[in-house]
């Protein structure tokens, strides 16, 4: 059977008679879904073949625990619209901020924000979480039986800086660089790869409200949606691109820094004072990197899946921004699935043995550190705490303390913290608890922010934020946006850090933070020769 067949045998679901008895009820924002065998297709196919679509595109995969694939994977193009973050300034586009081009996919019909202007500045007392609540809000899901962990909501990133809307710092830093504060993309069409069932899921969200009520009209334009998406797909791989659209310029050939070392060392020991006269027990010092690229975004994406699989690995096409966001991180930021909040710390690293004793006999040796097991029940705690302050009374609890997570090149002890949310709370009131992670803020978490304004002397942008999604449902999953890169014409940067503690010596922890970044780099430097 060929895949024109494995499309065409496949039946919408639900079916119109289903979707008007749901119609009755108080859901006005339906799933409409479409299978079929997934063996001649993988993400990076399907998102190659949709690629060209006008607007904002994305791509979310994982790999979990380093070493297996993760269940789903998400397409998502064309998105309903495109909420994005300046200082205080919001700015609402409908569709994906992108022109509609001949034969591009239809949009969902669902409203945008209602009664808001296009570009307001927010209210005191308000934050992007409001927005994106306000928003959501507006629909009443009929989450069904069998539906993919995602599907549909607000996908995208929140900045580091956004926590100046939880907690009062000083501002005393530099603006840093020229990268909203957060975007998120309003999705309600995707391509769902179920990998344990070895489907493909074309998913539509339909919405009632968006037909002025006619629930036929709604059913319909969500079969048109799929079946355009099914065309698509059912199209010969496009060309592979390995150069940006129209670049012209050579690559780079240095790294530079926006601190030079001495700069970093110097306030690596003054984090140390800090640690020495009881501020802080520990804190997170970055610095970023840049250099000039010719390479395709996407490439540098296909690159960095092969070098690094994670957990949490995504590419976000912002195309009228000019700017994609690229990475894979390993570590959860904060989940919230059927009322259980979950965090998972990451804090202690050793490189991966060359054979099975020697792997084990690394893993030994991490656990039985004691600097690295006293840094990592210190963030375990900040995550007890963080997780505590929205959870029921009893109900927090550490699972999996201190174990092993092995990834290609390195292995982690990492934790998992859950409680069970408080009624009446929600997705935004967590993110706002546990808003940034204490693994790259630092201990105890306000003052030690304080002390990364003073010391690293520019905002953080992206880096030490939050990437991933709230879902329709009231779900939401994020990752913390390390090992990530930002794309902006023909330049590529990187941030990234290192823990300091009382014993920090500041050439090493300079040099972490070199490593890790140089790591993220060599993605882009295979992209540019071509040796995927």
């Amino acid at each position: 059977m060929d895949n024109t067949t494995n499309l065409m045998s496949e039946q919408f679901r639900p079916t119109l008679d289903e979707f008007r008895a749901l119609a009755r009820g108080p859901a006005n924002l339906i799933p409409v879904t479409r299978e079929f065998a997934a063996d001649l297709e993988t993400p990076v196919s399907v998102y190659l073949k949709l690629m060209d679509e006008p607007g904002a595109s994305f791509l979310l995969e994982s790999v979990e625990g380093g070493e297996q694939v993760g269940r789903y994977s998400f397409v998502g193009v064309n998105p309903r619209g495109t909420i994005t973050l300046r200082g205080r300034v919001v700015e609402r586009s409908a569709g994906g901020q992108g022109g509609r081009g001949a034969g591009a996919l239809p949009v969902s019909p669902a409203p945008l924000l209602p009664r808001s202007p296009a570009s307001y500045e927010l209210p005191d007392g308000e934050d992007i979480l409001h927005v994106l609540k306000t928003e959501m809000e507006q629909f009443h899901y009929a989450a069904a039986a069998g539906l993919p962990r995602f599907a549909g909501g607000a996908v995208g990133y929140l900045g580091y800086d956004v926590v100046r809307f939880f907690e009062r710092l000083p501002q005393t830093a530099a603006p840093g660089p020229d990268v909203p504060d957060a975007v998120f993309l309003l999705a309600d069409t995707l391509v769902v790869f179920d990998h344990a069932r070895h489907r493909l899921i074309l998913l539509a969200n339909a919405s009632i409200d968006g037909t002025g009520g006619d629930v036929e009209a709604a059913y319909v334009d969500a079969l048109q949606r799929i079946d355009r998406l099914a065309e698509k797909l059912l199209r010969p791989l496009p060309a592979v691109p390995a150069r940006r659209w129209g670049a012209t310029s050579g690559n780079g050939n240095g790294l530079e820094s926006n601190m030079s070392r001495d700069r970093y060392e110097a306030i690596v020991r003054e984090a140390k004072e800090h640690i020495a006269a009881g501020d802080i027990f520990q804190v997170v010092l970055s610095q970023r990197f840049s250099r000039r690229t010719s390479a395709h975004p996407f490439a540098v994406y296909r690159a960095l899946r092969m070098l690094n699989p994670s957990p949490y690995m995504f590419y976000f096409n912002f195309a009228p921004l000019d700017m994609q966001v690229i990475g894979a991180s390993p570590e959860m930021h904060v989940r919230l699935e059927d009322g259980v909040a979950s965090v998972r710390p990451i804090a202690g690293t050793r490189r991966r043995g060359t054979d099975p004793a020697e792997d084990a006999a690394l893993a030994a040796e991490l656990l039985a550190d004691p600097k690295e097991r006293a840094e990592h029940v210190m963030l375990v705690d900040l995550g007890r705490n963080d997780v505590g302050r929205i959870s029921e009374y009893g109900s927090v609890a550490v699972r999996d303390l201190m174990t092993i997570e092995r990834y290609s090149h390195v292995m982690h002890i990492v934790s998992q913290v859950e409680g069970r949310i408080r009624p009446g709370l929600d997705a935004y009131d967590l993110m706002r608890a546990t808003f940034p992670a204490g693994t790259v803020s630092g201990a105890p978490k306000v003052r030690a922010m304080e002390i990364i304004e003073a010391l690293e002397g520019q905002r953080r942008g992206l880096y030490a934020g939050a990437v991933g999604y709230f879902s329709y449902d009231g779900s939401m999953d994020t990752c913390i946006a390390i090992r990530t890169m930002v794309m902006q014409g023909d330049s590529v940067s990187v941030q990234a850090g290192a823990g300091i503690v009382a014993d920090s010596e500041p050439a090493a922890e300079y040099q972490e933070s070199v490593n890790k970044a140089s790591a993220l780099l060599v993605a882009v430097a295979r992209a540019e020769a071509g040796t995927l």
